[in-house]
């Protein structure tokens, strides 16, 4: 229990040294672009795939289980609507989201960690927290566009799976789609996808920067990151549910 105040206390104070004596922006703005491209752009290929077919088993699992003929149909679309929004788009990809960027940050600030080139930005008289760190803060930014593409092909393979597999019509589909929508769901979506880009970011970077050891402890560092970072993703999810939406 002591140990795990330590590493929080720990993470806390990181993210305080993240933010002092800022990177010149000549030398932070092409560090940015990069994390833009690893870690946003080279996610959206996994994210739509898996995106595209959660919507249609979503859709697939719900017009099966609708045995009672008095029941709508359009409750199909309704169920795919409102689990792919509320649910699987902000915290389902965010936990693949864990295994693939967060392996990734890791195992890059683990390996300079072990090659001692962030010793090496440290004597140079380089912020490395903020060198390292705050340019996955601010591409991460940009996670809530991952997540409103998430969103819509969930919502376009539960279209596609429904209506293409028989189960029902184009115009209930739409119908559905449109019954009770409340826009506050859409913004409660958003806004702990906002601080899932931010665990996302700085948990893996914590794990990667403290780690100690050679290129063992790097694999293994980033397989505490990912664990930890899942965590505290359901922690967090669970705790704005209950603030945001009870």
């Amino acid at each position: 229990m002591i140990r795990a105040l330590h590493q929080i206390g720990r993470y806390f104070l990181m993210l305080k040294e993240v933010f002092t004596k800022m990177t010149k922006s000549k030398v932070m703005k092409p560090l940015i672009l990069k994390e833009v491209d690893d870690l946003i752009i080279g996610s959206l290929g996994i994210v739509a795939f898996i995106s595209f077919f959660i919507g249609a088993v979503v859709a697939i699992q719900t017009a099966l289980n609708l045995t009672n003929p008095l029941i709508p149909k359009m409750l199909i679309a309704f169920a795919t609507r409102q689990s792919v929004i509320l649910e699987f788009a902000p915290t389902f990809i965010s936990i693949i989201m864990a295994g693939r960027a967060g392996s990734y940050i890791t195992s890059s600030i683990g390996t300079m960690r072990v090659t001692e080139q962030i010793d090496a930005l440290e004597v140079m008289g380089v912020n490395s927290l903020n060198y390292l760190v705050f340019p996955k803060i601010v591409a991460f930014i940009l996670y809530p566009f991952v997540i409103a593409l998430s969103m819509f092909l969930g919502i376009l393979g539960g279209y596609v799976a429904g209506v293409y597999g028989g189960f029902i019509g184009s115009d209930e589909f739409v119908q559905g789609m449109q019954t009770d929508f409340i826009p506050y769901h859409v913004f409660y979506a958003f806004f702990k996808t906002f601080l899932f880009g931010m665990i996302l970011a700085t948990v893996p970077s914590f794990h990667g920067f403290y780690m100690k050891g050679g290129a063992l402890e790097v694999g293994k560092a980033s397989t505490t990151s990912f664990v930890w970072t899942s965590v505290t993703i359901i922690l967090v999810n669970y705790i704005l549910t209950q603030l945001m939406l009870s």
